[in-house]
């Protein structure tokens, strides 16, 4: 394999072709489908005849419109229930593997896709939905693709794409008690800017990253689409290996022994030169919070919202004084101490088991506020089996938390949880847009540790203070 960055060699490693006008040919390993983005992709196969190049190569599971609340009887939203039928139909015909919403195995395509091993390193891995750069923690090529791509990926098992730019983010320094992984990727966000990293593959490296378990990396890479990046990476190590070992999807045996022994050599060498460098030390970084209406409008918990007026052009002051009136905030108004209506505790992001026991740590023995509506949504049913089989849901359950089937959620008001217009949520979720939880909803972005201490103050608070 050349030499070079870990895309470099992901990216050499899966040319087909090239046309000489910078576009390459993909192989593609590996496609996750949901609900939402391929019903398009499914008639346009249908229509023209094609048949799906390697059914086993997919693997579908709704996962943005079910419902969360339950799991008995019909699907109530229309629109849902003919979505998750649909997928449901198009796999059965073109003979593609389906996680049922009923079954065992059902929940966010970026959750269930490492849990089963479904996700492996060396991989190129895509997906119709964003936030595929999760799978980048792993050292595969992942990234998400549009409807029409599906189709085209179903049918040739390759894509035409072009090269990105590298840039290496590398993290310095311990993080400080009740600062999270969450916490990092707002911070590298509050550093790239929403547009920091277009154009770019991210690899996240330095011993901040070697210190992490999977769950932490997937929450980095998954946020590196916030700065414009569709590609997050983390290279592939003892970690990795011993998180993949004995996955119902991974290789087995003497088989497993040899894939990890390639996936030890997905490491960007020594002189490997980047297009882009950033250092970051987190040493000093406290819990962070946005305040506006993009993932990098970060603040720390204890910061207030900036003043327009201190802006340095004319168009920047526009766009924060539009962001200040749509979250009701004033500028230089202290972000601690904003009441809240809503915490969600969920996603792709961070609904996996390790954020589930760091929420349950804060709100163990004590209570959601009055009037606050907090809810917890595993990523997958076998986190939702893992964390009652540690007790986890009665500990949500006893502070007064919605304990919920797998889904997607408030992350996205595709579904029966949304917020209603001027309500504010403590969110563990990716995005803050306007409009994201619902019409008129005000989100602001935080770690799980840091939901749980809002929902129970009733209000935006250091996680820290309440832990103290």
């Amino acid at each position: 394999m050349a030499s070079g960055t870990l895309y470099e060699k992901l990216w050499n490693s899966h040319v087909v072709s090239e046309d000489g006008s910078g576009n390459s040919l993909l192989y593609v390993d590996r496609h996750i489908l949901h609900e939402v983005s391929t019903p398009t992709a499914f008639d346009t196969l249908r229509q023209t005849g094609r048949a799906v190049q390697r059914p086993d190569a997919n693997l579908a599971v709704a996962d943005h419109s079910v419902p969360t609340r339950d799991r008995g009887g019909v699907i109530a939203d229309p629109l849902a229930r003919a979505q998750v039928a649909a997928l449901a139909r198009n796999c059965a015909e073109f003979g593609i593997p389906y996680l049922a919403l009923e079954g065992p195995r059902q929940g966010i395509v970026h959750v269930v896709g490492p849990e089963l091993g479904f996700t492996l390193p060396g991989a190129l891995l895509v997906c119709g939905d964003s936030h595929t750069s999760t799978h980048g923690a792993f050292g595969a090529l992942a990234f998400g693709i549009g409807a029409s791509e599906c189709e085209i990926v179903m049918a040739t098992q390759c894509i035409r794409q072009r090269r990105a730019r590298t840039m290496l983010v590398q993290l310095e320094g311990e993080p400080a008690p009740w600062v999270c992984a969450k916490d990092v990727a707002l911070a590298v966000l509050a550093r790239l800017g929403s547009g920091g990293g277009t154009g770019h593959a991210i690899e996240f490296a330095g011993p901040v990253v070697d210190r992490f378990g999977m769950s932490e990396r997937m929450t980095l890479c998954n946020m590196a689409i916030e700065t414009g990046a569709r590609i997050g990476l983390i290279a592939p190590d003892a970690t990795t290996i011993a998180y993949l070992e004995g996955r119902p999807m991974a290789p087995g045996g003497a088989m497993f022994d040899r894939a990890a022994a390639a996936w030890r050599t997905l490491a960007s060498d020594g002189d490997a030169s980047f297009d882009r460098v950033e250092l970051i030390d987190v040493s000093a970084l406290s819990p962070c919070v946005t305040w506006g209406t993009t993932p990098d409008d970060v603040i720390a918990v204890d910061g207030r919202a900036p003043d327009p007026a201190a802006a340095p052009d004319a168009a920047v002051a526009t766009r924060i004084a539009h962001a200040l009136d749509y979250m009701g905030l004033a500028p230089g108004q202290p972000l601690a101490g904003l009441p809240i209506n809503a915490a969600f505790i969920g996603s792709c992001t961070n609904g996996r088991i390790e954020d589930l026991r760091s929420a349950a740590a804060v709100a163990a023995g004590r209570h959601v506020r009055p009037g606050v509506r907090a809810l917890v949504v595993p990523g997958s049913t076998d986190v939702k089996r893992q964390a009652e089989d540690e007790g986890l849901d009665h500990v949500f359950r006893d502070a007064g938390f919605e304990w919920r089937e797998a889904g997607c959620s408030l992350c996205v008001a595709i579904n029966d949880d949304r917020l209603q217009p001027g309500q504010r949520c403590a969110s563990t979720s990716n995005r803050n847009f306007e409009g994201r939880q619902g019409r008129g909803a005000r989100t602001h972005l935080m770690s799980p540790a840091m939901a749980a201490a809002a929902a129970i103050a009733g209000a935006i608070v250091d996680v820290r203070a309440v832990m103290a």
